[in-house]
């Protein structure tokens, strides 16, 4: 049988296993939750870069079991979203605000000078605002966490610093995976800090392996009888994309068709679980992408070895939740632990082979694109645009855009008090720290802090509500001047360079959730009257308008050659010493031909 009919087969199964249990599990929800009998333990996965459906239960390649088996036993989001870059994302999933009311509006590497330091751009949570743990310590939970933070690195920063009692921290939107070292020219090293003093790494590092290993460390360290909650952040599947070569190797033939083939099947499978309308159209894939056919066949080998460390990586890193999920069961807290499975943002874009730069710096730091080793030690992996969109179908675009390709990811919640169960209401990143918090047996005190927009999902978890936003409600959201704001079944996105224009178009989601017939000349005033909505929001929140001309690409560039120059301002001087002086000969030398001339 076919890889993909294998795959269909098990998410069917699993949905038609899950609807059957709903029913008779939505009575034990309430009782489980009346009895209130102790605190649930909370363990929050955030994945990197994954699209709606790279976990195999939504209908993905990659082989994910144990995100699978959490999955059937709890409630599978279908509308969730989240915000479209991975720093806002986590202050909104830690805080329960939106973004802009945290301090990490969007992402340094991409912040214009006009922001800096503005409120809600200084990149990292500002005063008064208050993380789940913040939250969660006064009522006796341990705080622990290990793996990407990427929320400011300065004093008062990091996890130690909001509410954390042991934190083992990646301050970055990435680093290698295999070694202690930086993955881009904005970054000096991989800044990692354990209970905010910088750390080392050891020699066996994998990332995925080291973040599970080290939360098992520090949930062997507490009193066993006071509950936690555990934020592992892994670097799966950010770039660079790096795996053990045992888990790429089960994707040989998987991605042989290439990315307009994995767009439509992903694009049909969405359909057949239900994920979309049976009618729903596929967006074409963006402009300037290239053509699979009209690659050369050494391309298509590495793009297609590429996607397969990008599947290895997926796999190997829910290997690692496997183990940490049989931990738990041994130290019997797993029937008590609450288990969120979630994306930061839509795949990654970014490709590593067509700037000369880059290339350079990866030279110089030991770095390779080559086949050979891919996905090892030394390797950076991509996958690029085209990959990036196809994994993001159904929807459009990517990470970095509020398409929904950028913004619609999978949610998963599992454990006590959770039916199984597919949840259709919409659903933001905002509402699991008010979800988790609505949860425990007794409120917490209430610490000195600002107040959360997010809203709690309890009551469509435990059937008592449908729907948490109603169809009137507006729902924003931005970064970095990529928007959007949903209105019942209709949304108005706009898209900033270099993919977009910066022009608001209208959609109706409901029905067109590839977001492929711009609404805006048949009706007008939805139009205005989201354009409106979304006006409210911005100056509600402290949206700063972006500069003309802005270009995210471009902005992450300056910002990084800004960083070089300030690291290394040492060469500048020297090359701009070394210029003056040939300069100075240049012109010497001509003064004596002159003179010379002249006798």
């Amino acid at each position: 049988m076919a890889l993909a009919e294998q795959l269909l087969k098990r998410c069917l199964g699993a949905a038609i296993i899950t609807q059957m249990a709903v029913l008779a599990a939505i009575g034990a929800v309430s009782v489980a939750h009346a009895q209130d009998v102790t605190q649930p333990n909370f363990v929050i996965i955030l994945v990197d870069d994954a699209a709606l459906m790279d976990f195999g239960v939504y209908g993905g390649e990659a082989r994910t079991p144990h995100i699978d088996a959490l999955a059937a036993r709890g409630a599978m989001f279908t509308q969730y979203r989240t915000s479209p870059l991975c720093s806002p994302s986590r202050a909104m999933l830690l805080t329960g605000m939106d973004n802009h009311l945290t301090g990490v509006a969007t992402i340094p590497e991409v912040l214009p000078k006009e922001h800096v330091g503005q409120d809600g751009y200084t990149m990292s949570l500002e005063p008064g605002v208050l993380t789940l743990a913040d939250r969660l310590r006064p009522a006796g939970y341990r705080t622990l966490m290990t793996g990407k933070w990427h929320m400011g690195s300065g004093d008062g920063d990091l996890p130690s610093d909001h509410g954390f009692d042991r934190s083992f921290a990646l301050d970055a939107s990435g680093a290698d995976n295999w070694e202690d070292k930086s993955y881009m020219p904005f970054y000096h090293d991989a800044p990692w800090y354990e209970d905010g003093a910088a750390a080392d790494l050891p020699e066996d590092f994998y990332s995925s392996e080291f973040i599970v290993d080290k939360m098992i460390d520090y949930l062997g360290e507490g009193d066993a009888d006071r509950p936690f909650m555990a934020f592992l952040g892994f670097q799966a599947i950010h770039i660079p994309v790096q795996a053990p070569p045992e888990f790429t190797a089960n994707y040989d033939g998987v991605y042989d068709a290439g990315w307009r083939a994995l767009r439509e099947q992903r694009h049909q499978t969405a359909k057949t679980l239900g994920l979309i309308p049976e009618g729903a159209p596929l967006a074409p894939m963006p402009e300037g992408s290239r053509d699979w056919a009209a690659l050369s066949d050494k391309d298509r080998e590495l793009y297609i070895a590429r996607m397969q460390v990008n599947a290895g990586m997926m796999e190997a890193m829910d290997h690692h939740i496997g183990r940490f999920v049989a931990h738990l069961k041994q130290t019997g807290d797993y029937d008590n632990t609450v288990f969120v499975i979630t994306s930061d943002n839509g795949p990654e874009p970014n490709r590593g082979d067509d700037d000369a730069r880059l290339a350079m710096w990866m030279r110089f730091n030991g770095y390779h694109v080559d086949l050979d080793g891919m996905g090892e030690r030394g390797s950076w992996g991509f996958i690029g645009p085209e990959w990036a969109n196809a994994a993001a179908s159904p929807g459009a675009l990517y990470k970095f855009y509020a398409a929904e390709g950028g913004i619609r990811v999978p949610l998963i919640m599992a454990g006590p008090g959770i039916a199984p169960q597919r949840v259709e209401s919409m659903a933001l990143v905002s509402d699991v720290a008010p979800t988790l918090l609505d949860m425990i047996a007794s409120e917490p005190p209430a610490p000195d802090g600002d107040a959360m927009t997010g809203r709690s999902l309890l009551p469509v978890l435990t059937g008592a509500e449908a729907e948490v936003y109603g169809d009137d409600e507006p729902i924003g959201m931005e970064v970095s001047g990529n928007s959007a704001l949903y209105k019942g079944d209709y949304k108005i996105t706009r898209h900033m360079a270099p993919v977009g224009d910066a022009t608001w178009r209208l959609y109706n989601i409901a029905n067109d959730p590839g977001e492929t017939t711009d609404l805006s000349d048949m009706m007008p005033d939805k139009k205005t009257e989201l354009i409106a909505d979304y006006r409210a929001y911005a100056e509600q929140v402290g949206v700063l308008e972006m500069p003309k001309g802005y270009n995210s690409h471009e902005q992450v560039q300056a910002n990084a050659i800004a960083k070089l120059r300030k690291r290394f301002w040492w060469i500048y001087l020297v090359g701009a010493l070394l210029i003056l002086g040939i300069a100075y000969a240049i012109w010497r030398i001509a003064r004596l031909i002159i003179r010379s001339g002249r006798a």
